[in-house]
């Protein structure tokens, strides 16, 4: 995969970007999510995560907002939560 020259991204660094994962519900899942985002972006804290059960109760969507400062820190991110046993889908 080639490298996204800074000019053709769509994305403005720093900014505040969301980033959705999914798992199954487990009182451990929002607290351990939430350790692993602080690894890539020291600032955030559960106030930067909404939590959402599904209908039956048996997956919690996380919505991270994270602050972006680079490519390379956003793919780092994406790459850790989906090798991640807890997690199901990052988004």
């Amino acid at each position: 995969m080639r490298a996204i020259p800074p000019s053709e991204s769509l994305i403005e660094y720093p900014s505040d970007f969301p980033i959705k994962v999914m798992g199954p519900t487990h009182e451990d899942f929002a607290p351990t999510i939430i350790l692993v985002v602080q690894k890539h972006d020291a600032d955030f804290h559960e106030g930067k995560m909404e939590v959402r059960p599904s209908a039956k109760g048996n997956y919690t969507g996380l919505t991270c907002t994270v602050r972006a400062t680079s490519r390379a820190q956003l793919d780092a991110l994406y790459t850790e939560l989906s090798g991640h046993p807890m997690v199901k889908i990052v988004m």
